[in-house]
C-alpha cells in the first residue's frame, strides 16, 4: 500500500486547539457541571475537575480550532519542497470555512487524500464537529458520519493508524516517531501542552501558528519513511 502512494495527491494536515474559554471560571454554571461530568472517571479522589480543564481543548465539545496548517510535496529543480498554508483566526467559523474553500481547490488540483497523525482520532473528526456547531457544510471528503475505518483508508491517511499494523492498544505520538525515524525537529517552540497559554495568556497565535506548521511538514517526512524515502529538510519548508 505505502509503495502505491503518490506524495503529490496527498494534503497534509495539524490542527491546534484550546478551551472555549481561558479558565474553568469563566464558563457558565450549566457547562461547568457538563464538564464535571465528562471529567467523573477520570480525576482522582480529592480532586476537582476545574483542575483538568487545560485538558478541554482536545474534547470538540469543550474546545475549538485555533489553526488549521495544510501542506504538500511539490518538486522543483528535482528537489522535495513542503509548502504549507496556514488558516487562522479568533473566529473559529471564518477559519473553518476559509480551510473548507482552500480544500475544495485543493482538491480540484488533485490532492484529494488527507493525512494527518492520529487524524483518524483527533484531526478528522475534530474539525467535522466543530463545522457541524459553527452550521457549515462538511466538504465529501470529511462528511464520514458513520463510515467504515475500511471505507475511508483510502482518502484519510492516519501515520499513527499505519505504524499500529493492528495493534490498536497504544498510542505512539509524532514526536516519538520523529526521534525513532531521525527525522529533524525544531527544538525552538512550543509543544501541544503550551497551546492553550500561549493563545489565552500570551496571545501570540503566530507562535502557534509557526509550531503547527512545522508539525504538518513532520507528517510528511514520517509518511515519506514509512515509504523508505528521503525526508524534506527544514530549509525547503515554504509558508505561503
Amino acid at each position: 500500500m505505502l509503495q502505491n502512494l503518490n506524495i503529490e495527491d496527498i494534503l497534509f494536515l495539524d490542527i491546534e486547539t484550546v478551551p472555549l474559554a481561558p479558565e474553568y471560571t469563566e464558563l457558565t454554571e450549566k457547562w461547568q457541571q457538563l464538564w464535571e461530568r465528562k471529567m467523573q472517571f477520570q480525576i482522582d479522589s480529592g480532586q476537582h475537575a476545574q483542575e483538568l480543564y487545560e485538558r478541554a481543548g482536545i474534547y470538540a465539545e469543550f474546545g475549538k480550532i485555533v489553526c488549521i496548517s495544510a501542506g504538500y510535496v511539490v518538486q522543483k529543480m528535482g528537489e522535495p519542497f513542503f509548502r504549507v498554508k496556514s488558516f487562522y483566526d479568533d473566529d473559529e467559523k471564518k477559519l473553518i470555512q476559509n480551510f473548507f474553500n482552500a480544500l475544495d481547490g485543493f482538491s480540484r488540483a488533485g490532492k484529494r487524500r488527507l493525512c494527518a497523525h492520529n487524524g483518524q482520532e483527533f484531526d478528522f473528526p475534530y474539525i467535522s464537529r466543530r463545522a457541524l456547531v459553527n452550521n457549515l457544510n462538511l466538504p465529501k471528503v470529511l462528511d464520514i458520519a458513520g463510515a467504515k475505518p475500511w471505507e475511508v483508508k483510502d482518502v484519510l491517511i492516519d501515520t499513527l493508524q499505519l505504524w499500529k499494523f493492528g495493534d490498536y492498544k497504544h498510542y505512539t505520538s509524532l514526536s516519538l516517531l520523529c526521534e525513532l525515524f531521525n527525522i529533524p525537529t525544531p527544538k525552538d517552540d512550543i509543544d501541544g501542552s503550551q497551546v492553550a497559554k500561549v493563545y489565552w495568556e500570551e496571545n501570540d497565535i503566530d507562535r502557534i501558528v509557526k509550531y503547527c506548521e512545522k508539525d504538518t511538514m513532520a507528517v510528511a517526512n514520517l509518511l515519506l519513511k514509512y515509504k523508505g524515502d528521503k525526508i524534506i529538510p527544514f530549509e525547503n519548508l515554504e509558508s505561503v
